[in-house]
């Protein structure tokens, strides 16, 4: 058997054994069988194949780019956290400050809602927050109560928004209404319209503009001086360019021709003042228009969005001090800016109700301002339907 199986072997071509004392590498380099690949995980790795550097599954190079998608998939989703409780934190930081104080539910005899959403702005003469120093630098004064400076309708619609001025001396209706405070009830008479504000405030203003406009009033939000000077200051200032120079004793108004950025104090007499003015309130109104669209571009603008050193400071200011109604939430006021930043860069109109006679003599209200009837009713209705307003102002 020995014979037949030593004949089997050579006809095979089978090679001597190699000597124990080599390895597969040196046997390979001898001229023997070349190394064979690992067929196994173990730890040991065999007798041939490169030994493993540790148990399991090993660590070659080839794993490190998985490493690399790996830290970069947690990072992000770290940012991605850090990034949503930081907005979540500043959604009720910023909701907490809001001031809900005005009641639209008390307004009576409502007309009923038309398309798009009407926002009732009111700059108000509030020294709330002022000392007696603040009032004499800043020239308005010490007087007791609160009254209206400027009062405006954003229209916002499908149509483009509408940015809609009252005068403050327009001679208008103000419908029957119960005091706040004796609690008498009043008939309807015909004023100016701010003093609906004075008689019965936020809700007797806003039943005042609906009852004379037929728009239905969706939401309110009031600033006083205080809030105004704090606001401009947190932003840096405000952009004006003026045609002529400007200065006004009663406001403190005292700027150059040019562009300039106005601080706080400076923005607020320029607001104010109307004496330099060839038609007065209206020309005062035709600048607020254009300092709050400048302001509302500045407040939203990514320079001020996407610094947290600008941001903050900005809506603390114009949240400590801002009244709406008790509806408003924080997007109906991220809305209201929005839109009035898109008037500005012309998205929009920016208008004063149609006059008729800006100088009308009164029995008992001295002069007044009275509205033009039929454009005054064609521009109400386009806005009611949220249609694109043709109606000018002249």
């Amino acid at each position: 058997m020995s014979g037949w199986t030593n004949e089997a072997e050579q006809r095979r071509g089978a090679e001597p054994p190699l000597p124990p004392e080599l390895s597969p590498r040196r046997a390979a380099a001898a001229g023997g069988v070349p190394p064979q690949p690992s067929r196994g995980g173990g730890s040991g790795g065999g007798d041939y194949g490169p030994p493993s550097t540790g148990g399991g599954r090993g660590r070659g190079p080839g794993r490190r780019p998985r490493s690399r998608a790996r830290i970069v998939k947690f990072t992000l989703l770290g940012l991605v956290a850090a990034l949503l409780i930081v907005s979540v934190s500043t959604y009720f930081w910023a909701d907490g400050k809001v001031r809900r104080e005005v009641d639209l539910s008390k307004v009576e005899d409502r007309p009923s809602g038309g398309e798009g959403t009407n926002y009732l702005i009111v700059g108000s003469d509030s020294r709330e927050g002022l000392s007696k120093e603040q009032e004499q630098d800043l020239h308005t004064g010490a007087a007791e109560g609160k009254r209206t400076d400027s009062m405006m309708v954003l229209h916002v619609g499908d149509n483009g928004n509408t940015m809609l001025s009252f005068p403050r001396d327009s001679y208008v209706t103000i419908p029957a209404f119960t005091g706040q405070k004796s609690g008498k009830r009043y008939p309807a008479s015909t004023h100016k319209l701010n003093q609906a504000y004075s008689d019965g405030g936020p809700e007797l203003l806003t039943r005042t503009i609906e009852y004379n406009t037929g728009l239905h009033i969706d939401h309110y939000a009031e600033i006083g001086f205080s809030g105004f000077v704090n606001l401009v200051d947190a932003l840096g200032g405000v952009d004006m360019c003026l045609d002529k120079p400007l200065k006004d004793k009663a406001s403190g108004a005292d700027f150059p021709a040019g562009c300039q950025t106005l601080d706080g104090k400076q923005g607020l007499a320029f607001v104010r003042q109307r004496h330099q003015e060839a038609d007065q309130d209206l020309g005062r109104m035709r600048n607020q228009q254009k300092f709050l669209s400048s302001l509302a571009h500045q407040a939203a603008s990514p320079a001020t969005v996407l610094n947290p050193f600008t941001l903050y400071p900005v809506i603390g200011s114009g949240l400590d001090t801002l009244i709406v109604d008790k509806d408003m939430s924080l997007w109906n006021i991220a809305s209201m800016f929005w839109a009035m930043k898109g008037v500005t860069g012309g998205d929009g109109k920016s208008m004063t109700v149609p006059i008729s006679t800006a100088n009308l003599q009164t029995r008992n209200d001295g002069v007044a301002v009275k509205w033009d009837s039929a454009k005054s009713k064609q521009l109400f209705a386009q806005l009611k339907n949220d249609e694109t307003v043709t109606v000018t102002s002249k």
